[in-house]
């Protein structure tokens, strides 16, 4: 279960990390912003330093060259990664880009920072939040009005709340997690935008702006809200707004790619050693997580959002709104990092940051902001790896880089009483879920499979399930503050939310802007286990049948069973068979999607529909074979251990008809 729990999530927490309603009012007559200036990009930069105290090594093109050269070869060969690109910029100018390792393996092709183009995924999600502020900017777009007034389609309220502008931004719509579609290597199977967000629409499961639930879905909405109040497509609006004011010549959301584009374009690879490339990927929710660009252009996207919009001659926002996206921020938990508009908050050793990372299954990604220090980093990978690389890779990059060049001495913690830390962390002991999870489909099973537990260790520290360390042991967590720990190996913090006494939920940076983990009740805590007890007993039932007939002929032993009891006692391995082909092939399924993104794109829709009808008619029939024959043996002369397992049994089939209405797997239809 442990390797079924970390696939589950790596996939719900790192995937892009990784979608006929009734007709309303008509939309706001689209308008297009008029094109900004073209600038180019300065030359790379003459060694810049900064303000460092004695011993701190000054940030240098040669300094951060070499320290780069020592780290990235290593952690790609390491982490059994092809390629990457990294890009360093300072004060409005390039002071570092780099290509590591392979764009091709079978050719040998170097990855070539200005000619590669790479996948960053979800930092994607800057260009289509940077447009929804120009149109903000430009007076077309109300943060805080109901997004209905801007689409041909309408999102129901949730306890009165419309969906906002400013929820989507910082992903607090409540909406569930939708992964349908996408990611496909098909391009015939890519959706037209307004066709997918209409195809189906996540429920709102958090309260409105209090819960943060990273949603790909809301993402896509606001880029199609940008074509419709634009009058262009979204990416003729990119084209015209973002890549052609910055000189983003290598840069595009287009799917599939320009030819002249595609063929600049990195492999993308699962391991470098197997060697064999990957088909390009497709997104269904373009906005979400399409873009192809060279790491030479995304330092132009950084150097504009690091100096307030402008890049050169150009300006992609005004000052007052790039700076009101960097700095309005959604809390989360506590005083954990909060999300801005668009932007994660990742301020490290008391210098003020904002981030984004990005993932598709073949190539991961981060962009880093050092706000006032006028400082960006860029780093993006072309291969998974082996045993979450590339997440240790991105992370120890960004804080080794702050921690060289960007030093400071965090303020000392007031520290909490030996007694009160075992209390505290006994409070928060226990099993939860993601905030950003699937709730209303099938794919809720994952859930199921791969819970959060926070466990209360013997000296006093919090380790949790879900947050492992370089070497693969969970984290120690240390309290510094009353409902407040630190990781004992790092400045990331976790803090829990306490109500009468009780820890509700709790967050951890850095995932802390874009998702909570919500107390599971004692019933769904159980579910796991109870669900394990219950495919055990089915299947020692369906083995033993078999089973003991083979036994049977081979010691010459006759059936000892007549009448009902014979017949009861076949129909009941019937009634088991049923139940653990249902239950296993609707684990199966969702096991398999969530590990292999493809699975999960229309031409998956009728395996599913067909094994959500198979469950549908088997799991009632089973559970209900089942407690027939559990009333029948009871009140039989069976022997107490047979009327033991017909209840046994009994309990088991039932519990698992309860997974199947209670995760959605009995019903019709693949909207998940």
């Amino acid at each position: 279960m442990r390797a079924i729990h970390q696939v589950l999530c790596g996939s719900m927490l790192a995937a892009l990390a990784t979608l006929p309603l009734l007709a309303q009012d008509a939309p706001v007559p689209p308008t297009a912003m008029p094109p900004a200036p073209t600038a180019t990009l300065p030359a790379v930069a003459a060694p810049i330093a900064t303000d460092a105290s004695a011993g701190t090594p000054v940030l240098t093109r040669e300094d951060v060259g070499a320290w780069l050269d020592g780290f990235m070869p290593y952690a790609l060969a390491n982490g059994d990664i092809a390629g990457a690109v990294v890009v360093v910029v300072k004060d409005g100018q390039v002071l570092v880009q780099k290509g590591y390792g392979y764009a091709d393996l079978a050719t040998r092709a170097p990855v070539v920072p200005d000619a590669t183009l790479f996948r960053p995924g979800s930092v994607s999600k800057l260009f289509t939040w940077t447009a929804v502020m120009q149109l903000v900017q430009a007076g077309k777009l109300d943060l805080d009005a109901d997004v209905n007034q801007y689409i041909d389609f309408k999102l129901p309220a949730r306890d009165g709340k419309p969906v906002t502008l400013r929820q989507i931004m910082t992903h607090t719509t409540g909406m569930e997690e939708q992964i349908r579609g996408l990611i496909t290597a098909k391009q015939d199977e890519i959706t037209p935008l307004g066709d997918a967000l209409k195809h189906w629409t996540p429920e709102r499961i958090h309260v409105p702006g209090a819960t943060p639930a990273y949603s790909n879905y809301a993402t896509a909405l606001a880029g199609y809200i940008v074509e419709r109040v634009s009058g262009q497509s979204f990416d003729d609006y990119l084209d015209a707004h973002i890549f052609k004011p910055l000189g983003m010549e290598h840069a595009s959301f287009r799917q599939p790619l320009p030819p002249a584009l595609l063929a600049g374009m990195s492999k993308g690879y699962a391991k470098a050693s197997d060697g064999e490339a990957k088909d390009y990927e497709f997104i269904s929710l373009s906005p979400a997580g399409s873009l192809a660009a060279t790491g030479t252009d995304m330092a132009k996207f950084m150097i504009a959002h690091l100096q307030d919009g402008a890049f050169g001659e150009a300006r992609i926002l005004d000052a007052a709104t790039a700076q009101k996206m960097h700095s309005t921020g959604q809390a989360s938990v506590g005083p954990l990092n909060r999300m801005m508009l668009g932007f994660y908050e990742t301020s490290v050793n008391g210098h003020r940051a904002i981030s984004h990372g990005g993932d598709t299954q073949w190539f991961h990604s981060d962009l880093q902001l050092f706000l006032d220090d006028g400082i960006g980093l860029f780093v993006s990978m072309n291969s998974s790896g082996r045993d979450g690389a590339t997440g240790h890779i991105r992370y120890a990059l960004s804080r080794g880089f702050a921690d060289r060049y960007l030093p400071g001495t965090p303020p000392k913690p007031a520290g909490v009483s030996k007694e009160d830390a075992k209390q505290h962390a006994a409070q928060l002991a226990g099993t939860y879920t993601s905030s950003r999870r699937p709730d209303s489909n099938f794919v809720s099973l994952a859930n199921l499979l791969g819970p959060i537990k926070v466990v209360a260790n013997e000296d006093g520290t919090i380790s949790v399930t879900a947050a492992m360390g370089a070497g693969g042991a969970p984290k120690k967590w240390r309290e510094v503050a009353p409902y407040l720990w630190q990781d004992t190996d790092s400045t990331d913090r976790l803090a829990a939310d306490v109500v009468d006494g009780e820890v509700t939920r709790f967050s951890m940076e850095p995932y802390a802007p874009i998702m909570v983990f919500e107390r599971l009740s004692t019933w769904r805590a159980l579910s796991m286990p109870l669900l394990v007890a219950s495919l055990v007993v089915v299947l020692l039932t369906v083995i033993a049948w078999p089973v003991s007939a083979l036994v049977r002929r081979y010691y010459g032993v006759r059936y000892a069973l007549t009448g009902a009891d014979a017949r009861a006692h076949r129909l009941v391995r019937i009634g088991a068979l049923l139940s653990l082909l249902a239950t296993s092939a609707a684990l199966g399924l969702v096991v398999g999607m969530l590990s292999r993104l493809e699975m999960t794109s229309p031409g998956t829709d009728g395996l599913i529909i067909a094994m959500r009808l198979f469950a549908t008619v088997a799991l009632p029939l089973g559970a209900g074979i089942a407690v027939w024959n559990a009333w029948h043996v009871l009140r039989g002369r069976r022997k107490w251990l047979a009327k033991l397992w017909a209840l046994l049994l009994a309990m088991a089939c039932l519990f698992l008809l309860w997974i199947g209405v209670a995760h959605h797997v009995i019903g019709f239809g693949a909207n998940y």
